[in-house]
């Protein structure tokens, strides 16, 4: 399976509904291929401005590095082997909220990234939104 239309608007409605189910805050959600592109994206009404940003920069990173975001954080910290490494690519987020998408083998099809909410709650929707492929 590739990233296609109708698998990233999958996604995008999973996180959407955990955001309604579990009454957190509007987000932002992007969907990004293999290679990082966005093939989708969904600001839910009344999110601030900048979750834009910050969830593409999380789908990106957990795509150019095919790991999510969260299990960055500790290699990027300020004495880190890898830090400032964030600032390349374009700016790297390496916090919870970007979960990689797999197909049902296994094989990492993209990325999705989630910002709105506490950390806790981007990788909560972030990872209800990955769950939809599987």
């Amino acid at each position: 399976m590739t990233m296609i239309l109708t698998t990233a608007e999958t996604v995008v409605a999973a996180a959407k509904a955990a955001v309604s189910e579990h009454s957190l805050p509007p987000m932002s959600i992007s969907i990004v291929d293999s290679g990082a592109h966005l093939v989708a994206f969904a600001r839910m009404d009344g999110t601030f401005i900048a979750s834009i940003d910050v969830a593409h920069r999380k789908a990106r990173t957990a795509a150019l590095f095919a790991t999510d975001t969260a299990a960055l954080g500790p290699i990027l910290r300020p004495g880190s082997a890898a830090y400032t490494l964030e600032n390349s690519n374009g700016g790297l987020i390496a916090f919870g909220g970007g979960v990689l998408l797999k197909d049902d083998t296994g094989k990492m099809i993209g990325a999705v990234g989630v910002s709105g909410g506490t950390v806790e709650d981007d990788e909560f929707v972030a990872q209800a939104a990955a769950a939809a492929l599987t």
